[in-house]
């Protein structure tokens, strides 16, 4: 394990490693309008939402690590208090990545980047008309971290007016996490892309009380064949099967009678139920699971 206190290494470094460790990050495409009425758009990916009543999100404009100056949009804001937050969908990366590109100011990055613009209601600056989502904001503050390179300063903006894509949505009216298809930051050059094989559900437990893991039995919960997240799942029941659930699920389930009778001895018995759990886990069949891990304990009585 590495120990890092941040004082003892350069800001680049820390930067790098910070960018690295956490992620993905999603992504604000912010639009805003200099002094003299000049579009400006650029991303940043320090960047979420917090809070829905107010609807409030915040994005940091970080000085620049190599020379400490600031960033045109910082600038912008603190002139006229108002932005444009764009999410990032994977159709329009690499144009927002052009529009990151340090020009002149002045220079117009909806033109350089191709990107369309598009005008708002409420505010001044103008929405990305690519963009799946698109969130007209006001600044109520700008909170400063730092006077040094690699400091930064959080843009906190209220949100006036959602324009959404239509096409992004569900059949229940919600986005769809597919169709949106986000791009998440992660260190150096790498992005992620959120839709497809990279999405997966995991059940807040909150409308339940699951019983914990330290309520699994020791023998299936220091398995060495069940990870963490399968234990996870498992501890996210509000109760474990009764014996006679067990027992009856042995008896009708034709794959467990063929473990069982493939199996000579009690441990590689037990090995083999463990890896027929964990594969019931992974197709989110927990109370499965629950009853096959437990099939080692009638076998023992």
């Amino acid at each position: 394990m590495l120990h890092i206190q941040p004082k003892d290494i350069p800001v680049g470094e820390l930067h790098q490693y910070l960018l690295g460790a956490v992620g993905p990050r999603p992504i604000a495409l912010a639009s805003s309008l200099d002094q003299y009425g000049n579009p400006n758009l650029s991303p940043f990916s320090f960047f979420n939402v917090f809070s829905a009543n107010p609807p409030i999100a915040i994005f940091s404009p970080a000085r620049r690590v190599r020379n400490n100056t600031t960033k045109h949009t910082l600038e912008n804001v603190l002139n006229n208090k108002e932005v444009v937050i764009n999410v990032v969908s994977y159709d329009i990366v690499q144009q927002t990545s052009l529009s990151s590109t340090e020009y002149e100011s002045g220079v117009n990055e909806f033109i350089k980047s191709g990107l369309t613009a598009v005008e708002s209601e409420l505010v001044k600056p103008f929405r990305v008309k690519e963009s799946p989502v698109q969130m007209e904001c006001v600044v109520n503050e700008v909170i400063s971290l730092g006077q040094e390179g690699g400091a930064g300063n959080l843009i906190i903006c209220e949100i006036k007016m959602l324009h959404i894509n239509e096409n992004i949505l569900n059949d229940m009216g919600a986005i769809d996490p597919n169709k949106i298809d986000l791009v998440g930051r992660m260190g150096g050059n790498w992005y992620c892309r959120s839709s497809q094989d990279a999405l997966f559900e995991v059940e807040k437990p909150i409308r339940n009380l699951g019983i914990g893991i330290d309520n699994i039995p020791s023998r299936i919960r220091n398995s060495y064949i069940l990870t963490g997240n399968d234990l996870g799942m498992l501890g996210n029941m509000e109760s474990i099967p009764s014996i006679d659930e067990v027992e009856k699920y042995k008896e009708e389930n034709y794959t467990i009678k063929e473990i069982l009778n493939f199996s000579a001895e009690d441990e590689e018995a037990r090995e083999a139920l463990h890896y027929r759990a964990k594969e019931l886990l992974k197709k989110g069949r927990i109370s499965e699971a629950w009853k096959t891990l437990l099939i080692d304990k009638l076998n023992r009585t």
